[in-house]
């Protein structure tokens, strides 16, 4: 598979695409005034304990307190017996639950967040998801400090090997190579880039990690309360880092100054990129040439058409996403239960196409058409399956149920495609609905006449848009009418061009 990374940068935003076989896979997008936070770590203040939740809110000097789960914090055993709050076992020593799959440090078993956190308590978190909506960031303890082909968990005794590497003699080899070179008790997690690095490049990463992590930690004693102790990345060099796989046959950036300092960032960190990094300086815009612009648009639109003429649906609300697949315009030839099959399945590899281009994540619902076939549906779960192991992002997949829906999770970070580029309707505020004009002419109609006895006068005035205006003069003319009788007071309606469609003025003039 040939990939190419694309990164159009300007001073006020920085767009990075990566493309696969020419087809735009995933969309990055960071702007000065709305720069992400995953990856930074901070000083901060517990400024509230929820024991009721087994969380604390965190002041990193953001607008926002961070979440800090019970789950994600650490507590050294230092710092437990300072505080006189080391719980024994039966056995008399500090009962430590078992590491988790991932490497994750859980708590010692039984104590909770009060055990471990005080209100007032200064704390070294990380920012383990941006702040999405209304919700703050989300914390963590549990440090992780990427490079090009090492993670390293300073806090973490493990080894952990890409699960995306599958030869096991290579798995074992990394393995053994990061076990003979790491200090005792740090955790390392090889990344998929390091499939084939060499001993000495494995151990320079590991060398700065390490030399990263004591400058972490020299500054985090020396800061102030709340305060930003190390910054991850700009957007441009995390796509060298986390994006330039073997597979990508190059890198083009369209700003000189961002080219430059890139191959200075590769000369140190990966000089085997130094040629597959080129600099574009074409009439027609990186974007453009690519075809990378109409791919953006379309990853906004709700509706998804499928070559064969069904479509998808995709919306997403705060607390889910739900995919609905329709047959649209395909027919099929003569069997019903294979138009939907054939729908469903190709629906099921643009559907994982779409989830990892928007970054969709957290809960998501799809309703496949109902199969009766028994077999069919077998065979759209494990082609689901399959469909989404180029996404990074950890998933998890449940069997469709009997009303044909499929329940997954994907891991969200950070807020997805829509979030990013858009913003809720001035009119709806993001309900995607409005009042009709009829209602609104009715809505009047009773406000008005409720009303009108309170007013001595013969006159009112009525500042509405021009389409209720419209309405209220021509389709609902004898009802507008109707109620000058009744009230005994002539209307005026004036059509007031910047008016909001649901608002509308109502004067009582003398």
């Amino acid at each position: 598979m040939s990939s190419e990374i694309l990164v159009n940068a300007t001073s006020y935003e920085i767009r990075i695409a990566l493309v696969e076989n020419g087809q735009l896979a995933e969309f990055h997008l960071q702007r000065p005034t709305e720069k992400g936070l995953v990856g930074n770590i901070y000083r901060g203040r517990v400024v509230r304990v929820l024991p009721g939740m087994q969380a604390a809110f965190v002041d990193i000097g953001l607008e926002r307190t961070g979440f800090l789960y019970v789950d994600d914090v650490f507590i050294s055993d230092a710092d437990l017996d300072s505080r006189m709050f080391k719980k024994e076992s039966p056995c008399g020593k500090l009962d430590l639950s078992p590491s988790t799959p991932d490497g994750d440090i859980t708590r010692p078993a039984g104590m909770s967040i009060e055990d471990l956190l005080t209100e007032g308590q200064e704390i070294m978190v990380q920012v383990g998801k941006d702040p999405i909506g209304t919700k703050g960031a989300r914390l963590t303890c549990h440090m992780t400090l990427p490079c090009r082909n090492l993670v390293f968990m300073p806090l973490t005794d493990h080894i952990g090997i890409s699960r995306k590497i599958d030869s096991e003699e290579i798995r074992q080899t990394l393995k053994e190579r990061i076990e003979t070179l790491r200090p005792a008790g740090t955790g390392f997690i090889v990344r998929t880039v390091a499939e084939h690095a060499s001993m000495e490049e494995l151990e320079a990463d590991m060398e700065f990690l390490m030399l990263l992590w004591d400058e972490i930690q020299d500054l985090s004693t020396r800061s102030s309360v709340p305060a930003l102790i190390y910054e991850d990345l700009d957007i441009t060099f995390r796509s060298v880092r986390d994006l330039f796989t073997s597979e990508v046959k190059r890198l083009i950036l369209d700003n000189y100054e961002s080219y430059e300092k890139l191959l200075k960032f590769v000369k140190t960190f990966a000089p085997k990129l130094q040629d597959r990094i080129s600099y574009y300086d074409g009439e027609a815009p990186l974007f453009e040439a690519q075809g990378i612009e109409v791919e953006i648009s379309r990853a906004l639109e709700k509706k998804v058409w499928l070559r064969s003429g069904g479509y998808v649906i995709i919306e997403t609300t705060e607390a889910l996403s739900v995919i609905d697949v329709n047959t649209g315009r395909y027919v099929g030839k003569n069997d019903l239960e294979e138009t939907i099959f054939k729908t469903n399945m190709e629906a099921v590899k643009e559907i994982a196409y779409q989830l990892r281009l928007r970054n969709i994540g957290g809960i998501i619902i799809v309703d496949f058409i109902d199969m009766e076939d028994e077999w069919h549906r077998e065979e759209l779960f494990t082609t689901f399956k399959e469909a989404v192991k180029k996404d990074k992002s950890r998933i998890t997949i449940l069997k469709l149920t009997e009303f044909g829906l499929v329940q997954m999770t994907r891991k969200r970070s950070c807020e997805n495609l829509n979030q990013m580029m858009c913003e809720p309707c001035l009119y709806c505020a993001g309900e995607g609905v409005l009042k009709s004009r009829r209602t609104i002419c009715y809505e009047i109609y009773r406000k008005i006449s409720r009303n009108a006895r309170r007013y001595h006068g013969h006159n009112v005035t009525l500042k509405v848009h021009p389409s209720v205006a419209d309405m209220l003069l021509k389709e609902e003319e004898s009802v507008t009418n109707e109620l000058e009788r009744d009230i005994g007071k002539r209307l005026t309606i004036i059509p007031t061009k910047n008016q909001h469609i649901e608002k509308y003025d109502i004067s009582w003039n003398q």
